[in-house]
């Protein structure tokens, strides 16, 4: 798993089917695109100004935002939809550090040279 696909959510996009779908394959969250079709163009947590201004890669609860409506709204469909938590992995990564959670995603997610695709419930061969 790499450490640029952890966007600034906390969404692990290693698992995601946009990453891991051969074709229209997706590059990540972190990745700049100029479409404005682009989900990641316009993705308001990843634009947020409290990220740019303070120069954090991740949402932080030392934002005096945090959870934001909109985190709060992508982590309860993620939870429901998905059983992943943003914000669960946010303290993940806070309190324990990005190489941390890496390493306890790797366990979580990855059997043999598989990883989990948390979208539609299926693995996908690691390349």
């Amino acid at each position: 798993m790499k450490i640029k696909l952890i966007a600034p959510c906390g969404m692990n996009c290693n698992l995601c089917s946009g990453y891991l779908r051969d074709k229209n394959k997706c590059p990540g969250c972190r990745e700049d695109s100029d479409s404005k079709s682009d989900h990641r163009a316009r993705c308001i947590i990843k634009n947020c100004d409290h990220l740019k201004e303070n120069n954090w890669k991740y949402c932080t609860s030392k934002c005096h935002k945090y959870p934001c409506v909109r985190l709060k709204g992508l982590d309860k469909r993620y939870r429901t939809k998905y059983g992943m938590s943003m914000i669960k992995n946010l303290e993940n990564i806070e309190n324990n550090g990005i190489r941390r959670f890496i390493n306890d995603e790797k366990k979580r997610w990855i059997s043999g040279n598989k990883v989990f695709c948390v979208h539609n419930k299926d693995y996908y061969e690691i390349k």
